[in-house]
């Protein structure tokens, strides 16, 4: 795709009417497309997933080439994909920590597809504690010959559909991550009747000859059940989970420490990186440092807020920073992986240090792009693009919130200076997204010499604007911000008199799909798609 094409709307999920109160337990909080960009997984306020499916037809369904009168094969036209909601099922429930006295949220921290196998689908959900792996028989497509090529199934399903969440047993073994698939009703070439939640599943071998082209056009199941339980190896509130190129492990993050965990294991983990400082006061401490000229300097302890996998070397992870650093660290060199290969940091981010300098510098989100040599991050201010082998300082920098730098103490008084926006990366080249306050979104690319991007207002019908900003929720006691010293509640957002953009409509998170520029964001209960 050549950069400056027409971003244009695609689909909006959730839409809300101009003056319509936005209920808090219904606000978007994760997102993820799984690796083949067939599903987008979808986390709510209140614990909740919703998965939704890409559409059979279009390109899907006219893939195969048609043979022309002449002999000749007419290609179709590639198309951007469409999706549509499939279903949806409670992950977490709200949860209360008898010995610390906390109260822990459903909310859908991070969502993370695994490895597919066979036609299952498996997926990591985390809240603030705990991370659950689901696994997802969503459905099956079965198209007459006379409409798509797609016929050589080996069985289709007679009951139409199973739409019911069921929690497993947490304590039942499982061996192998294969054997997640173990079950006989979902081996293929076999016929036999199973009961699922009350309901019979008939699987019948494919019927040969002309018949099997007057089979339904589309069967479906769905069906999703939790397979494991990963709990109480986190004493803060997780940030991250990422999932390793070999297929068997994932990391998840906190405030002060990573654990690397076996899938297959949800007992036990291994403490990779830790950060805790020795007397727990110091986390609540920012210290007042004077230089010889009497400057004074505000510095903060430093978390950790973002942790990734490197895309294919399974040794190799990067871990960002609420002190705007990146370190890459290699898990062969010690069991803890306290000493760091390489820290990227931003050289030229000189000057006098102001109290709100470590704030604004603090990462919010990370992600490797597909090469693994660049790291893209985001910051409350700016969006940077990083080459692992120069550390000193990123080989691009994005300036998002500029016009809000005069503002920062406002943004530190009403609490917007600490939303935390996503940033996400196209598969194929070296463009990037990201979101901001007004509903803006902004999409970049690298090499381009346009530091200004596109910027879109996410509405149904797109408008692009020349150049240029959450829904209000209350603080929950995350460590990251009481490191920053930070213990009030925030005060009213509707400051439009001093500050010009919308604080209250924000895109904080959002995915790129894997294979199509297609961006999906979200705004409050909202899901939008756009498409170039």
């Amino acid at each position: 795709m050549t950069f400056g094409s027409e971003w244009k709307f695609s689909q909006v999920f959730g839409e809300q009417n101009p003056h319509e109160d936005v209920q808090d337990c219904d606000i978007i909080s994760a997102m993820e497309f799984d690796k083949n960009g067939d599903n987008l997984a979808v986390g709510d306020q209140a614990g909740r997933v919703m998965i939704f499916e890409r559409q059979a037809g279009k390109e899907d369904l006219f893939e195969c080439s048609s043979r022309s009168d002449s002999g000749q094969f007419n290609l179709p036209q590639k198309q951007h994909p469409e999706f549509e909601y499939k279903t949806e099922f409670q992950s977490h429930e709200p949860e209360f920590d008898y010995l610390k006295s906390v109260e822990i949220e459903e909310k859908i921290n991070k969502i993370r597809w695994c490895t597919k196998l066979d036609r299952s689908l498996f997926l990591l959900t985390a809240n603030d504690r705990t991370i659950k792996l689901w696994k997802l028989l969503l459905h099956f497509h079965i198209y007459s010959r006379n409409r798509a090529c797609k016929m050589d199934y080996p069985f289709y399903i007679k009951e139409q559909k199973v739409k019911k969440v069921k929690q497993m047993d947490i304590n039942s073994s499982v061996t192998s991550e294969n054997s997640l698939l173990a079950d006989r009703s979902y081996m293929s070439g076999q016929s036999e009747s199973s009961h699922v939640n009350g309901y019979s599943l008939e699987w019948t071998n494919k019927i040969n000859g002309t018949s099997s082209s007057h089979l339904a056009d589309i069967t479906n199941v769905d069906y999703t059940r939790s397979r494991k339980v990963y709990a109480n190896a986190h004493d803060f509130n997780i940030n991250s989970i990422s999932n390793n190129s070999d297929g068997e492990t994932f990391l998840s993050g906190d405030d002060l420490r990573i654990n690397l965990w076996n899938l297959e294991v949800r007992d036990q983990c291994f403490n990779i990186i830790d950060m805790k400082p020795k007397d727990m006061e110091d986390l609540t401490d920012c210290h007042l440092i004077k230089d010889e000229n009497d400057h004074r300097t505000v510095v903060y302890v430093e978390v950790i807020t973002s942790a990734e996998f490197h895309p294919f070397h399974c040794n190799l992870l990067a871990y960002s920073s609420s002190r705007g650093f990146i370190r890459l660290v290699d898990m062969r060199m010690s069991a803890l992986c306290d000493h760091n290969v390489k820290i990227l940091q931003d050289g030229r981010s000189h000057g006098s240090k102001t109290f709100f300098s470590e704030i604004i510098a603090s990462i919010s989100d990370m992600k490797y792009a597909m090469d693994g040599r660049h790291i893209l991050s985001r910051d409350y201010m700016t969006l940077k693009l990083w080459d692992t082998h120069m550390e000193s300082s990123p080989v691009a920098t994005y300036k998002i919130h500029e016009h809000l730098r005069p503002k920062l103490p406002k943004l530190y008084t009403n609490d917007a200076i600490f939303d935390k926006f996503d940033c996400c990366l196209n598969g194929n080249e070296l463009q990037f997204a990201t979101g901001s306050y007004s509903n803006h979104l902004r999409v970049f690319s690298f090499g381009t010499g346009n530091e200004n991007g596109i910027t879109l207002e996410v509405k149904k019908e797109a408008i692009r604007k020349p150049t240029s900003q959450t829904t209000s929720r209350p603080r929950r006691s995350s460590l990251s911000n009481l490191a920053r010293g930070f213990y009030r509640q925030g005060q009213d957002l509707n400051s439009e008199n001093e500050i010009s953009c919308n604080l209250k409509s924000k895109l904080l998170h959002m995915a790129w799909h894997p294979t199509h520029n297609l961006i999906a964001c979200s705004s409050g209960s909202s899901l939008f798609m756009y498409h170039a």
